[in-house]
């Protein structure tokens, strides 16, 4: 087991930023660049007032078998305090597959929820209020088919689409780059995203129409800096694309929100959200000439780092947990997960999702943390690590806009390679005693700890999820499934935004399945490029 080193060995952070024993004033030179909270460039917040007038929504990510099991994991977190949904859906659904695939035989349910049809989707939000609480959905590749499946949920309800609230992640780039949950070349997918932004732009007002992730390239291994800049390039290319079918950016740019990581080093987390906020105000003022001050804001959801958590004394986890959640209310989240003590394991038990929901409600009702705006703003420390991260930043997405921006730069693979580079350097640090983890690499107990219980899913949800699928595959419409079918293959052959069709489809019964594979017959199946040299 690794002795720990002194600290003073420490030169500089994870990041490579250079530490030294104390800072001075001279140090935050930053911190007379922040503005006022609620003014540009947002780096002490997006309002005036921030947690004093709203708290951050409370939105645990949750999924797991079929829609009535997750339904009721939903009503159980609600029943508790949580105040926004976020949906999980198995690695089946983010594909774009039926649970009755081949490929999909040993998968359904597993890491979360499986949804097939407009059936599952009724089943999942059972007795939940549609139009009173806000849903994010963690899915991207078949993403605007997804959206559809939960629109014409709404329409059957006789729920107005301009009263639903809540955001689709959509972020396909992140996927190339990070996650691989891909279906479509990068060109299709990017025309999928943006008839999404066209569509709800009129029709679905008040939905957040991507949530651009730095979440999960931080999950693959980036460091701080490398997530804030990918992640920022990839905002680029989206707006980039809007712009390029003809959408006013200040029409799209409101719309837009962010999904961070909230990772160990509180003090860089805090700094790289305020520091996030700064370069994308100016990203989208500057560069995109966007004139409504929405357009500037940069809103974020944060989820505490999955990949910190140790299956070794998974209790630990807990206090990870907090530290993480911390960092994301102090450095001015829009709402938050926090992961389960369990989750190096498996899925989130319910005990395990109350505690980690209960770890937010401390935070926001005994620690003081949102009882002032910004509350680390002017630390000689923090002001210093924001402008240091800021910077960094900003000279990374130069390089990406030198390669012609982020599709050029995942499609010849760099940006993959800056990342599985970084992710080495960290393991090795780990490997070498010079990256603590603790119960690891040191301190670790010798014989371990008691086992704790384990959330599982079994195999009979798969079987009873494939007789659902076919029942209602049964008792539908197939003439009138067969003619909305048809109705996407023309319009992904052609430029018709995409949108209405699937609604029209989900609610005539398509699947799934059924829609994604008429558009792989149409846009064709991504083969991802060698690691770049």
């Amino acid at each position: 087991m690794t002795t720990p080193r002194n600290r003073r060995d420490r030169a500089a952070n994870d990041s490579g930023i250079p530490l030294q024993p104390v800072f001075h004033a001279a140090d935050a030179a930053f911190a007379g660049q922040a503005g006022e909270p609620g003014a540009y460039p947002y780096v002490r917040g997006i309002r005036p007032d921030m947690y004093r007038g709203r708290l951050w929504t409370m939105r645990q990510y949750a999924g797991f078998g079929t829609a009535a099991e997750s339904n009721e994991r939903y009503r159980y977190l609600l029943a508790r305090g949580q105040t926004g949904l976020s949906v999980a859906f198995d690695l089946v659904t983010q594909l774009g597959y039926d649970s009755d695939a081949p490929q999909a035989r040993g998968e359904v349910g597993k890491v979360g929820v499986a949804i097939d049809s407009i059936e599952d989707m009724e089943r999942l939000f059972h007795e939940i209020p549609l139009d009173r609480v806000t849903v994010s959905m963690t899915i991207n590749a078949p993403a605007s088919v997804l959206l559809a499946f939960f629109l014409a949920t709404a329409r059957r309800r006789g729920i107005p689409f301009e009263r639903l609230g809540g955001t689709i992640q959509n972020d396909v780039l992140k996927e190339y780059a990070a996650r691989g949950t891909y279906i479509f070349p990068p060109q299709p997918a990017m025309r999928l995203i943006t008839d999404v932004f066209a569509y709800c732009s009129h029709a679905v007002p008040n939905w957040n129409t991507i949530s651009i992730s730095g979440y999960h390239i931080r999950e693959a291994g980036s460091t701080a800096v490398q997530e804030l800049a990918f992640t920022l390039s990839n905002a680029k290319a989206y707006l980039r694309a809007a712009v390029d079918a003809g959408l006013d950016p200040d029409t799209v740019a409101p719309r837009l929100s962010f999904f961070w990581n909230a990772h160990n080093d509180l003090f860089e987390e805090v700094a790289k959200f305020r520091a996030a906020r700064a370069v994308w105000a100016q990203i989208a003022r500057e560069e995109f000439g966007c004139k409504d001050p929405r357009s500037w804001t940069l809103r974020f959801h944060a989820q505490t780092a999955g990949s910190t958590l140790t299956a070794q004394e998974p209790d630990n986890n807990v206090v990870r947990v907090t530290v993480q959640a911390l960092a994301a209310v102090l450095g001015g989240c829009q709402s938050l997960h926090t992961n389960g003590r369990d989750e190096a394991l498996a899925l989130p038990t319910a005990e395990s999702a109350r505690l980690a929901l209960r770890t937010q409600q401390i935070v926001a009702y005994e620690s003081g943390a949102a009882d002032v705006v910004d509350p680390l703003g002017g630390s000689y420390y923090v002001e210093h690590l924001t402008g240091e991260l800021a910077a960094r930043a900003r000279t990374l997405i130069a390089e990406v806009d030198a390669l012609g921006g982020s599709v050029p730069a995942i499609e010849s693979g760099w940006m993959q390679t800056r990342i599985s580079d970084a992710a080495y350097q960290t393991q090795q640090r780990i490997e070498q005693g010079e990256q603590i983890v603790v119960g690891v690499n040191a301190f670790a107990e010798q014989e371990g700890g008691a086992p704790i219980p384990l959330q599982r899913v079994e195999d009979h949800v798969e079987r009873e999820q494939v007789e659902r699928l076919r029942a209602f595959r049964g008792h539908r419409d197939s003439a009138a499934v067969g003619e909305h079918l048809a109705a996407i293959r023309r319009a992904a052959s052609g430029t018709e935004n995409l949108m209405p069709h699937f609604v029209a489809a989900a609610d005539a019964g398509a699947t799934l399945g059924e829609i994604c594979e008429v558009l792989r017959s149409v846009f064709g199946s991504y083969k991802p490029q060698e690691a770049y040299a």
